[in-house]
């Protein structure tokens, strides 16, 4: 008699967890289950400038700069070779708004180095911390 009141006992237990005693299944077929939120907007993409910007502040560089032409024309080779020789402690140079302008990343202040000859010759921005 004790035999067969554990047998009921452990049928029990089986068959209460094989009818729902797990965790709930999930569907991905209905709506998702959470609060009612109102949707955010999509940001506006970024412009070619703001994405190379971008990409730039996300090297972790104490220092971004923004050279151009002081005739708004693009940078040609010279003044390639005229920044990367007055700024050997930029670390990393994008070209951006179709060659007008040249964004650069670095870890050193160019303010001690050679930047009165770039401004001499370029338009200087500095972005740091914009």
């Amino acid at each position: 008699m004790v035999l067969s009141r554990i047998g009921l006992v452990l049928l029990a237990t089986i068959f209460a967890a094989g009818c729902g005693g797990g965790s709930p299944s999930v569907s991905n077929t209905g709506p998702a289950a959470s609060p009612a939120t109102a949707p955010s907007p999509a940001p506006s993409p970024l412009t070619g400038f703001e994405r190379d910007l971008q990409f730039i502040r996300n090297g972790g560089f104490s220092y971004v700069w923004v050279f151009s032409r002081k005739d708004g024309k693009p940078l040609d080779k010279d003044d390639g070779v005229f920044l990367r020789t007055n700024a050997p402690q930029v670390v990393d140079w994008v070209t951006t708004d179709e060659g007008r302008k040249v964004i650069a990343g670095t870890n050193f202040n160019l303010e001690e180095g050679n930047l009165e000859a770039l401004r001499k010759r370029f338009v200087t921005e500095d972005y740091t911390g914009r």
